[in-house]
């Protein structure tokens, strides 16, 4: 029978809550990963990274990807701006917008070279930073969220700048006439005809009819017209039919408009007016010109136009005040002037 061992007691010092540290000697543990792995994982980082930035080039050329720039590298000019003016009451209220709440879309360019940019839409959003920049000094004002567009051609620039102020805000159609004008003077197109398919394709034959109209009035007087935005459809098409019609009439409108000089869109539109009615005379709704001795003739019942965010209509016996411009100023300042005439 095997003899048991008798177990000695255990050592005091073993008991200790902190036992001495042991001593031992030193093993040699790798610091960093097999080179196998570490040169496996630094392939793959880099190729992620790399695929990484190919898919923020390609969102940045496709436009996908908002991108913020300097606002003095964004050339307005770069196409002719088929809006010729700013309707100063809905330019104020976008600078509001942006005061309080920033850039909410942002506009299109095209790149043109190094930190170049040609701008294809949103001239009112440009214009309104760059009056805030001015205006107020802000950093923030400086910068411009844009996409990035590369049309093919300068024609598809024309399109895009065309389609987008149609969705947003419409143009006249002097405007959509005068943009139409320039393109084929820039040889963008060749012909107006041509011109007017591509820019205005979404447009009916009979909407596009009417912007060949105003081609006509442009040709005749765009370099004697101040306000050729207020013309409206029917007084357009009038003068069109007229012009059309008896191509010597050219020499009597610029002859009417050279001296009438009118100094308001209404006084314009009044002169355009008389012309059509065989009257010439020098007119001006300012009451404050004392020389204005001629009496307007009366306008057509349907006659509208627009000045300064209102939009004027006068029908039998009425006349209707409607837009932004409509205010309680406008309304005080309506019943003093009626008063004051009664």
């Amino acid at each position: 029978m095997a003899r048991r061992k008798r177990l000695t007691p255990a050592q005091p010092g073993y008991l200790e809550a902190n036992p001495a540290e042991l001593e031992t000697k030193s093993m040699a543990f790798p610091a960093t990963r097999a080179p196998v792995a570490q040169v496996a994982g630094e392939a793959s980082a880099a190729a992620a990274l790399q695929e990484l930035a190919g898919e923020v080039k390609r969102a940045r050329d496709e436009g996908w990807m908002i991108q913020a720039l300097p606002e003095g590298q964004v050339e307005a000019g770069y196409l002719v701006r088929d809006r010729m003016l700013a309707n100063e009451t809905e330019l104020a209220a976008l600078m509001e917008s942006l005061r309080a709440r920033g850039q909410q879309t942002p506009v299109e360019v095209v790149q043109l070279g190094e930190a170049r940019y040609g701008l294809i839409s949103g001239w009112r959003r440009l214009t309104a930073l760059r009056r805030l920049r001015t205006e107020t000094g802000e950093d923030r004002f400086a910068m411009v969220q844009a996409v990035l567009r590369q049309p093919e051609t300068a024609a598809d620039a024309y399109i895009a700048m065309v389609e987008e102020n149609e969705i947003r805000v419409g143009l006249s159609y002097y405007e959509r006439a005068r943009v139409a004008a320039k393109a084929v003077e820039q040889g963008v197109y060749d012909g107006e005809k041509q011109a007017l398919l591509q820019l205005f394709s979404t447009a009916s034959r009979p909407r596009r009819s009417k912007i060949r109209s105003f081609l006509t009035l442009y040709h005749a007087a765009d370099d004697l017209l101040r306000f050729p935005m207020a013309i409206g459809e029917r007084l357009g098409l009038a003068l069109a039919k007229r012009l059309n019609s008896d191509p010597e009439q050219i020499k009597a409108l610029r002859a009417a408009l050279t001296e009438s000089r009118p100094e308001d869109a209404s006084a314009e539109l009044i002169c355009l007016e008389n012309f059509l009615s065989g009257t010439v005379a020098k007119l001006s709704l300012n009451p404050s010109l004392e020389t204005d001795k001629a009496r307007p003739m009366p306008l057509p019942h349907g006659f509208d136009y627009s000045i300064e965010g209102i939009n004027v209509t006068f029908g039998a016996r009425m006349l209707t005040l409607k837009g932004p411009g409509v205010n309680d100023d406008l309304r005080q300042r309506l019943l003093a002037w009626l008063k004051d005439t009664s």
